[in-house]
């Protein structure tokens, strides 16, 4: 029991300081000013499905796709662990609106909004640190565990996905309340606070990645 809720922890914990649908949801506001109430909500509807399915491919079939290039899991361990610990560490230390929200902005005001995928769901929301985090979790699935143990693990990683996807889906649906109620004050201690355990996080995974290798100099 304990490693399934730690995995559903895991998943929600390290995932939501990088997806930020706190902070990302002014932004939403902002791009989808021109829409109902109704274009609003099914957008948000669309951005949450569509992050979910993201967010899931590459914690399923990430560690297997490096596999096949060659790449052992307790280095993607090392090597992801550390790229969570500095994007956590870029969120504690960052005083200003992300590039790529910018970035998203400027390509939304010249394309316009034509669906929830591209620019809502990707980049702003799933970015290439959201899926590298993602994947950087798949390598961590347990081995040598029974199969219906290591599915129960599988299965609260996949509710943890969910759980991030409703905070999408909230996070955008009420982006204008929430961005009254918290403020820039609030959102922006919940991101660092959040920002401070996904530092913990890639921490935690660099060192279970390392360990293994440290331990295979023996043989």
């Amino acid at each position: 029991m304990s490693e399934i809720v730690n995995a559903f922890l895991l998943v929600f914990a390290a995932l939501f300081p990088v997806v930020n649908p706190l902070g990302s949801a002014p932004i939403f506001l902002s791009l989808t000013a021109d829409c109902t109430a109704q274009q609003r909500d099914r957008f948000a509807f669309g951005v949450a499905i569509n992050g979910f399915f993201l967010l899931l491919g590459s914690l399923l079939f990430g560690s297997e796709i490096l596999e096949f290039f060659g790449l052992t899991v307790p280095v993607v361990r090392v090597a992801g662990g550390l790229l969570v610990a500095a994007m956590g560490w870029k969120l504690l230390n960052d005083n200003n609106e992300p590039p790529e929200h910018r970035e998203v902005k400027e390509e939304a005001r010249a394309t316009g909004i034509g669906d929830s995928f591209y620019p809502l769901t990707l980049p702003l929301t799933v970015g290439p640190g959201s899926i590298s985090v993602a994947l950087t979790i798949g390598t961590r699935r347990p081995e040598g565990e029974p199969l219906s143990q290591t599915t129960l693990v599988i299965a609260a990683a996949v509710i943890g996905l969910l759980a991030i996807a409703v905070t999408i889906y909230l996070s955008y649906r009420f982006a204008g309340p929430l961005a009254r109620v918290l403020g820039n004050a609030g959102i922006n201690v919940l991101v660092r606070l959040s920002a401070f355990i996904l530092t913990c996080i890639g921490i935690q995974i660099a060192w279970s990645g390392l360990s293994v290798l440290v331990a295979g100099l023996g043989h």
